[in-house]
């Protein structure tokens, strides 16, 4: 009866630890880089009942990275007066206790400022700086481990606004984008720095340009076959993960100017947008082929005008997707995601809300949407109709509000340059 007992108690503590939800956003998009929270309990009438402000602090320099957290930490990248560097901040304390600096000045871009998420692996975080290089650092101190220069391998961007990737850790590997036809995707031993593999990646197509875009890659199980899937600047492509074999491409989607959402991947499929005059949106079936490769398939495709995502990211909620649409827009759109039927469009009624990209993320049923212009909208994810339930407008709004809001626990927490600001969301 005893071991009995025991075993009823392990099981349900190890049920218990399963299922509850996840205090950490460890890295850009969070836990599975899908832009969703597990958090369940939001207040869900912003009309009735507006977000409060807990707290906020200055000091997280210039720039437009959003925020990592880990245990008490948040962690996020700014340009300041020693150079760009990653920042860490005391959630109990509400305090900054390290700033790394990992560049000698501010690297200087169109729109300057830091654009890196830092990526946080138990006691250690790589990030990515704009002028190209990258870092792993310990999260107790901020101490620089190793980093290494994109020059190593050619390093370049499609367009001048610095890179902007966040780094993607997978086991003992990180793996970054530095651009070059030689090596447009790199695998490096995550402890040293040490290479692994590098990618070349041939163009596959006229549209775009050579480079690395400003995505951020994920990781893909398409037709079988583990592969890192990234947008660059001729489109989207799929690498294998083991060796680095460049698997397949698709440029059709990519634009001139700047390719930037990160793909949404989903078993065989793989979502992809980008804006301006030459983006729009494509759906991607993912196959094996008869020596063993894969081969990428369009499913659907919808031109800029139709359909395009600037910079503010996507979701992918019950198949099927929420955005905001249009270049330097943030129309709130609902997307079937296997037969690309666009559910609704929101630009008529979401006109008085906020202007310019909405940055965004998914919680407890609920797309949070952070416009350009600075207001915060709760939209119900739900592809029979809009519901919108409300919106404020933050303590803090400088200039362009583009960094992805992040909720962890019932709190919303927003970087808009300099300043971190954290709302209460939690239902009363």
């Amino acid at each position: 009866m005893r071991r009995v007992l025991c075993w009823m108690l392990l099981f349900t503590a190890a049920v218990g630890s399963a299922s509850e939800p996840s205090r950490d956003w460890p890295q850009w998009r969070g836990p599975h880089r899908d832009n969703k929270s597990s958090y369940v309990g939001i207040n869900k009438d912003w009309r009735a009942q507006p977000p409060q402000l807990l707290w906020q602090i200055e000091g997280l320099g210039k720039g437009y990275a959003s925020v990592s957290i880990a245990g008490d930490r948040l962690y996020t990248t700014g340009n300041t007066g020693a150079g760009q560097a990653v920042i860490a901040v005391d959630l109990v304390q509400r305090e900054v206790v390290w700033s790394q600096p990992l560049t000698t000045s501010d690297p200087k871009h169109g729109w300057d400022g830091s654009r890196c998420t830092p990526t946080v692996d138990d006691d250690r975080l790589y990030a990515v700086t704009s002028n190209g290089s990258i870092a792993c650092l310990a999260v107790a101190d901020g101490k620089v481990l190793w980093q290494r220069d994109f020059r190593d391998w050619d390093g370049r961007m499609m367009s001048g606004w610095g890179f902007s990737e966040s780094p993607l850790v997978d086991g003992d590997r990180v793996v970054i984008t530095p651009g070059s036809p030689t090596a447009m995707m790199v695998c490096l031993d995550k402890f040293d720095g040490r290479e692994i593999w590098k990618s070349a990646v041939t163009d596959q197509g006229a549209a775009g340009r050579r480079g690395a875009g400003y995505s951020s890659i994920v990781i893909g199980q398409g037709a079988g076959v583990k592969q890192y899937v990234q947008l660059i600047g001729r489109g989207a492509i799929g690498v294998r993960a083991e060796d680095g074999e460049h698997l397949w491409s698709y440029n059709r989607v990519a634009n001139g100017t700047a390719n930037i959402p990160t793909p949404i991947v989903e078993g065989d499929y793989v979502f992809v947008s980008s804006g301006y005059k030459d983006g729009g949106s494509a759906l991607l079936k993912l196959t094996r082929t008869s020596e063993g490769g894969v081969a990428a398939t369009e499913v659907y495709y919808h031109d800029s005008n139709e359909l395009q995502n600037h910079h503010g990211q996507m979701v992918l909620v019950d198949d099927h997707l929420y955005f905001g649409h249009g270049h330097g827009k943030g129309f709130p759109v609902c997307v079937e995601f296997l037969t690309g039927n666009i559910r609704w469009n929101a630009a008529r009624e979401s006109r008085d809300i906020g202007n310019g990209s909405a940055a965004i993320t998914y919680v407890d049923g609920h797309v949070i949407f952070r416009y350009q212009s600075g207001p915060v909208a709760l939209i119900e994810a739900n592809p029979r109709e809009f519901r919108f339930k409300g919106a404020f407008t933050p303590a803090a709004v400088h200039g362009m509000a583009w960094a992805q809001p992040v909720v962890v626990d019932g709190k919303l927490y927003l970087r808009d340059q300099e300043t971190l600001m954290v709302y209460d969301v939690a239902a009363k």
